[in-house]
């Protein structure tokens, strides 16, 4: 049985490390909010607890001398207090007050020793960022796409750009870019086909960390209840940096990545690992996608090959007119191109006129065959 079972004063939770975690920096990764509507006089409990661990979020630190001071400052005000009212009470009200007082001072006394305890602690712990926060903090009229499903989802952004978005993850973006940043916000995990614009850098705001490209394939993995965040590039150059909503801001530090490279941000501390081959980690490659390992380049390779390797990357279901299809054949790099590129590209290069329609993850190509 759990131990928080038996948990009967409002110390027991503030001593509790994850309960700590859950109402400071909102991660819940035991559960805490499932267990206490289990019970009501549990709940009342719980909520207690909270607003006094949130009371104690304090923007100063109280050193332990000055915790001695105001506690004897403090004592010595009440003992004052009852030398002056000394000569007018009887025995048994006085007897009474020195324990009131006494549990006055000791409140007193608790309170300032919790403030200090919390700053000790917690103060040099990095603040949680929740994708909410994010999201709530943009002005710019998001859209919000959720994969629900149990295979990746394909979006397609107003500049061309593409995300892959896996299972149980969300991405909010403006239906339109404007101004001279492209910003994203993502929970979970999502494969990024950014077009090139050097003009208008690409930024994807995920938890504590922000990933600036201005045209580059990679890949972002920052789900909410895991204690690190991932980004892998598959091509081009990317800057990882913390963000500034974070605690520890004074200490931000921005990583540049290339070509197989990954960092991995541990939110515990804000600390970057940077892993310069990630063959070498048996982490990020089981989360290596068909679309990082299969090859873009096509040296005089049949159109329907192509498409079916695209299919089998991006998980997507492509129709086009296989008998007008059949003899054509096709020399190109798309390696760094976004979904809608890599189809645009190859329908051109068909001509006659060849064109494709997306809707979500299914495509039609309709073509009168190649030259």
């Amino acid at each position: 049985m759990q131990k928080r079972n038996y948990y009967i004063e409002i110390e027991d939770f503030l001593s509790d490390e994850s309960f700590r975690t859950w109402i400071l920096s909102k991660v819940d990764e035991h559960g805490w909010e499932e267990w206490t509507l289990e019970n009501q006089q549990r709940a009342k409990m719980v909520e207690d607890a909270r607003l006094l661990l949130l009371a104690m979020k304090v923007p100063y630190i109280i050193s332990s001398s000055e915790l001695n001071t105001a506690f004897e400052s403090t004592w010595v005000k009440i003992e004052e207090r009852e030398n002056l009212n000394k000569s007018t009470k009887s025995n048994t009200e006085r007897y009474l007050k020195k324990y009131w007082l006494t549990g006055v001072a000791a409140t007193l006394f608790f309170a300032f020793l919790s403030v200090w305890f919390y700053n000790n602690q917690f103060r040099t712990n990095p603040t949680f960022v929740t994708y909410k926060e994010l999201v709530n903090d943009s002005n710019e009229g998001l859209v919000e796409q959720t994969n629900n499903s149990d295979k990746p989802q394909v979006i397609t952004l107003s500049d061309g750009s593409s995300v892959l978005l896996e299972p149980n993850s969300k991405l909010s973006y403006p239906k339109i870019f404007t101004g001279n940043e492209r910003k994203v916000y993502l929970s979970g995990e999502g494969f990024f086909e950014i077009t090139k614009d050097s003009h208008n850098p690409f930024f994807v705001y995920a938890n504590e960390i922000i990933t600036k490209v201005v045209g580059t394939s990679f890949r972002v993995k920052a789900y909410a209840d895991q204690p690190n965040i991932e980004v892998l590039v598959r091509t081009g150059k990317v800057r990882v940096s913390s963000n500034e909503l974070a605690s520890n801001s004074d200490q931000k530090k921005e990583i540049v990545l290339l070509p197989n490279e990954a960092v991995r941000f541990f939110r515990s501390d804000l600390s970057f690992n940077k892993i310069t081959n990630i063959t070498e980690d048996k982490t990020l490659t089981s989360n290596v996608g068909k679309i990082e390992q299969l090859s873009f380049e096509f040296t005089d390779i049949p159109v329907d090959q192509i498409l079916r390797t695209i299919e089998q990357a991006y998980l997507i279901k492509i129709d086009f007119p296989k008998d007008k299809l059949k003899d054509c054949h096709l020399t190109a790099s798309l390696s760094d191109q976004p979904l809608s590129e890599k189809l645009k590209i190859i329908c051109e290069s068909i001509g006659h006129d060849t064109g494709f329609e997306m809707n979500g993850n299914q495509v039609v190509i309709t073509s009168e065959g190649c030259y």
